[in-house]
């Protein structure tokens, strides 16, 4: 029988602590716990929150009674998490007062971390996450890029004012925002200037949009495969996600455009194995997530923003 592995409070701890800042997952895609691997969450008729019913309230009777008519969904949290070996020898020679064990719980955990970034990009950036009517793709003169004869500001609030709910949060890569950041109608718009020169904050772009929140996608993934001279690729591609993002929203209330479920806390720890001559430690991080849309209608996807 194979032995159970064991986690332990300290590596835990690291496991959860840690935070690599340029990633931005738990932010677009907010985590929300749930009680059991298998879940339920609530879809609701987006129209039926639009729907004005009778409010009068009878002078001797009761008001009426509101039913959403939401539908069960069931879904399932995945268990995701990455092993790192470190052999009893290195331990044993590293400097005084290292802990190898704690710095492999870091290193494993932002590979955890990477690949959930990769998971959120690839549903955000996805046009089939969104309704059919709730997609724009850019092309030539149209694209951010083209300082000359594109109009960023007029493209976005358009596509903010699309959704049944309007959009509070903008998702975009790197590269993009950097773009629109230095686009001279964006740049004047913001800092009431010629927009000649100069950039434009996310602050004020955010306030110029009535956003709040823009999150910038900072990750960069190695495509090429092990072994291989490395091919990096920005995890956030060339895209816009407008969505609305409910930070009261769970499994059972709340219109929001996406959460990630999670089972538990992250898990860590460090226990021996039969590896090497002198055997070692098996540094473990591990979590139990699903990335989830759950509600299209609210969100606009802006694809090939720029060349």
């Amino acid at each position: 029988m194979i032995p159970q592995f064991v986690y332990s409070p300290e590596y835990t701890a690291i496991a959860i602590a840690y935070r690599n800042t340029k990633l931005i997952a738990d932010l677009v895609l907010p985590r929300v716990p749930v009680s059991k691997k298998e879940f339920k969450y609530i879809e609701y008729p987006l129209a039926d929150s639009f729907t004005v019913p009778d409010t009068l309230f009878p002078k001797k009777g009761t008001p009426n009674i509101v039913d959403f008519g939401g539908r069960d969904v069931t879904s399932m949290t995945i268990d995701y998490g990455l092993d790192d070996p470190i052999s009893n020898d290195d331990i044993a020679n590293a400097p005084e007062g290292s802990n190898l064990e704690g710095k492999g719980v870091e290193y494993v955990t932002d590979l955890v971390a990477l690949a959930r970034e990769v998971r959120a990009a690839a549903l955000l950036f996805n046009a089939n996450s969104y309704a059919s009517s709730k997609t724009l793709a850019l092309t030539g003169t149209d694209r951010f890029d083209d300082y000359e004869n594109s109009d960023p500001l007029a493209v976005l609030v358009e596509a903010l004012d699309t959704p049944l709910m309007r959009p509070n949060t903008m998702t975009i890569g790197r590269k993009a925002f950097s773009k629109l950041a230095m686009h001279p109608k964006v740049v004047k718009a913001a800092n009431g200037n010629a927009g000649d020169s100069g950039i434009a904050t996310k602050l004020r772009i955010a306030e110029i949009l009535e956003l709040d929140n823009i999150f910038v996608g900072e990750g960069w993934l190695n495509t090429a495969k092990k072994g291989q001279t490395a091919v990096m690729q920005r995890v956030w591609g060339n895209d816009i996600s407008l969505t609305y993002l409910n930070s009261l929203a769970d499994t059972q209330r709340g219109v929001t455009f996406g959460f990630t479920a999670q089972y538990g806390t992250k898990q860590a720890g460090a226990n021996p194995v039969a590896l090497g001559i002198n055997g070692s430690m098996l540094v473990r991080s591990a979590e139990s997530v699903k990335e989830l849309i759950v509600a299209k209608d609210v969100g606009f996807l802006l694809t090939d923003v720029i060349s």
